[in-house]
């Protein structure tokens, strides 16, 4: 019986819920090709002439992120830490 671990691209927040910045290339690989996808996006579609088509296509590759992010991610939860007296913004 093997014991195989899922390797994770991207680790959960340390605190609030989602995901952190990502530790492997692959990682950030998908988060330069999602960069990429939306640059292109923009070049070819206005969003001052298309708005909706370019809105549309934005969706589309963030959904494929958030994708990937659940596919290659830690289980997102939220976290919770407490905050030292003398780092408060308020007294």
């Amino acid at each position: 019986m093997t014991n195989k671990k899922k390797a994770v691209w991207f680790p959960a927040k340390k605190n609030g819920w989602g995901w952190g910045r990502p530790n492997t290339w692959q990682g950030w690989t998908v988060l330069a090709l999602y960069l990429l996808t939306v640059v292109i996006i923009s070049i070819v579609n206005d969003p001052k002439a298309e708005l909706l088509k370019w809105a549309v296509s934005v969706v589309i590759s963030t959904l494929i992120l958030i994708a990937c992010y659940y596919w290659k991610g830690e289980a997102p939860n939220w976290k919770w830490k407490t905050i030292e007296k003398d780092k408060r913004k308020w007294r």
